[in-house]
């Protein structure tokens, strides 16, 4: 379906690449050569005028809504299925990339509050610009999260996300790395979104479609260009999906309505060595580096449906497929798959809404057959064949942290910790300045929330070790130790109203106090997670703990009282034999140091060969 509108195409002042596009004066049902249509076809903005925006030209193009894309079946779906779908079918969610900007220019007139915005834009819609309201803790603030391909920003964009969050003090106003080699920014009042959205398109980034039902950010090698082992460079491929993803084939702006409209979030990681830095095996795409058997070609096994929730955690299950290692490739394999999931996806139990439920409906073959069906009526010259034998050798996953050449001579990569992920706006900023003096202002983000600088000349490697801002009394480090340089959380109970307990301050407390105990002679990976959605991963963890209720005896009544707890699961895998664990080893363990210590202590010491520190 389509309709003919007319739109102002405007430019905003900050940048000429991201123009963006309104439909002004539109009617509740719009008329044009399709007939007409009900108003959830059409997007008309409802932003009020700015003197940031420079109108260029009117003219009359196709401009459609995210609901516009999908089959009259699978609107008959939506319009019965969950509370979330109906919010969707009641008001298109691609309206938001326009309502953030009246939203935000009458709070700052005064004509209403953040509390007036209906229910359904507060928690839902603006989700489609990356804003996410935390009102349980944080009311009437939002993280912001962008979208990062392939995990790499520069020192001008690190420097903006500080002054960004900078205004909302240093308690809320804080930058995160998260476990898709992305950022997010917290604290963020809706009467700045749009100033910051603008900033961020200036700057070549967008936050557009990042959270809720969309596909997130595209993983990538971390070492991509920069690898000794390298097998596919992923930086072009993963730039290609987010354009495919987030940028509107009618206007050329970021935001694009054939992919906003989802039954779920969607998961894509594109791996460029054994490693697996990438995470493929949690992921609903997940492409694994394998040469052709037959002709040499270099290509990616295809692994599917991988992935974490409150309900289900499922590793990826071999899709029997390969397909080469090339853009085109690539984006018409993953299209194909964004619109039979798009489509046909569950859209009444949100438990059952990810693309391993379609995969198990099918069945791998029949599945793969949809799949190869979809790619032939694309008609680009894909072939997709059955998955190649992968390499039976032993492979020892490399570390990301510390100092590593690179295959370019003379120069390194040097990983750094940022402990849980978290910076402040001063260690942000001193991030973006090591950025400039060592690396050329490039700064690589990690699935394990850490930092890489690349291109490090070899001859000032010294002088980035005895930096200022990496010693002393600093929470970043160039070599730190094998617990605290591994750890993982998700946001925890100090900005995420799902979670059960604040994890990132107490697993940075408790990886210090560790690494005081004990000797372990190989890194140790710790992930902690607030809650049974599982952001923090817990499940892939050598050692994951997850907040779960808990009862601890009251010295004083002798009665068992409920304190914040966790349960903990032991043995999970990353890379190229990477694998869940399911069950939790121990349940119920008070997260207080005296209790959970002694209890990590003995874990590592009886599963991990620790020692006591003399």
């Amino acid at each position: 379906m389509r309709t003919s509108a007319i739109i102002e195409l405007v430019t905003l002042s900050c940048t000429a690449k991201y123009a963006a596009a309104f439909v002004v004066n539109g009617p509740s049902q719009s008329s044009g050569i399709f007939g007409t249509l009900p108003n959830r076809y059409v997007r008309r903005s409802s932003c009020a005028s700015s003197s940031s925006r420079l109108h260029v030209m009117e003219k009359a193009i196709d401009k459609r809504t995210g609901i516009s894309y999908l089959p009259e079946e699978t609107i008959a779906r939506m319009e019965k299925g969950g509370p979330i779908e109906k919010h969707k079918f009641k008001k298109d969610p691609t309206a938001a990339f326009d309502d953030v900007y009246s939203f935000a220019a009458a709070i700052r007139s005064g004509e209403m509050d953040w509390k007036d915005l209906e229910a359904g834009d507060l928690d839902f819609r603006l989700k489609w610009v990356g804003l996410l309201h935390r009102g349980k803790r944080t009311p009437g603030r939002f993280m912001m999260r962008m979208k990062i391909p392939n995990g790499i920003v520069n020192s001008d964009q690190m420097r903006f996300y500080a002054k960004s969050v900078e205004p909302y003090g240093p308690d809320i106003g804080v930058i995160d790395i998260t476990t898709r080699q992305n950022i997010q920014m917290r604290g963020v009042a809706l009467e700045d979104a749009p100033t910051i959205i603008d900033g961020l398109h200036a700057l070549n980034q967008t936050s557009l479609q990042s959270a809720l039902d969309n596909v997130r950010n595209v993983v990538g090698s971390p070492l991509a260009g920069i690898d000794d082992q390298e097998m596919v460079d992923t930086r072009d491929i993963c730039e290609g999906i987010n354009d495919l993803i987030s940028l509107d084939p009618v206007t050329g702006t970021r935001g694009n309505p054939v992919w906003g409209n989802l039954p779920r979030k969607f998961n894509v990681a594109i791996s460029g060595s054994r490693d697996d830095f990438a995470h493929t095996h949690i992921n609903d795409i997940g492409l694994q580096p394998n040469v052709h058997a037959t002709t040499g070609q270099m290509g990616f096994n295809v692994v599917l449906g991988g992935y974490i929730s409150i309900k289900r955690a499922a590793e990826s299950v071999d899709g029997n497929m390969w397909i080469p290692a090339d853009r085109n490739s690539v984006y018409t394999f993953c299209e194909a798959i964004f619109r039979i999931f798009r489509d046909e996806g569950e859209r009444k139990d949100r438990q059952k809404a990810r693309l391993m439920w379609l995969v198990e409906k099918h069945g791998v073959e029949e599945f793969k057959a949809k799949v190869v069906a979809e790619v032939e009526s694309y008609d680009r010259g894909l072939k997709i064949e059955n998955h190649q034998p992968r390499p039976t050798d032993e492979f020892v996953r490399r570390n990301l942290l510390g100092v590593h050449p690179q295959p370019q001579e003379g120069l390194m990569r040097c990983g750094i910790l940022i402990p849980c992920g978290r910076f402040s706006v001063a260690e942000a900023r001193q991030v973006a300045d090591l950025a400039d003096k060592y690396s050329g202002g490039e700064i690589r983000l990690t699935v394990e929330q850490n930092i890489i600088l690349p291109n490090v000349k070899e001859t000032d490697v010294e002088a980035l070790r005895a930096e200022p801002a990496l010693n002393g009394d600093s929470r970043m480090k160039l070599s730190p130790g094998r617990i605290e340089g591994n750890l993982v959380s998700c946001t925890g109970a100090q900005f995420c109203g799902l979670a059960l307990v604040e994890t990132k301050q107490n697993a940075e407390r408790v990886a210090n106090k560790l690494e005081a105990l004990v000797n372990v002679p190989r890194d140790i990976r710790m992930h902690w997670t607030g809650c049974p959605n599982s952001c923090g991963q817990a499940q892939a963890a050598d050692i994951g703990i997850m907040g779960a209720p808990a009862r601890r005896e009251d010295p004083e009544t002798g009665k068992k009282k409920a304190v914040p707890g966790c349960n903990i699961f032991v043995g999970g895998e990353i890379g190229e034999t990477g694998h869940l664990s399911l069950v939790p080893a121990m349940k119920g363990i008070p997260l207080e140091d005296e209790t959970l210590i002694p209890v990590i202590v003995d874990i590592l010491k009886e599963r991990f060969g620790a020692t006591d520190k003399v």
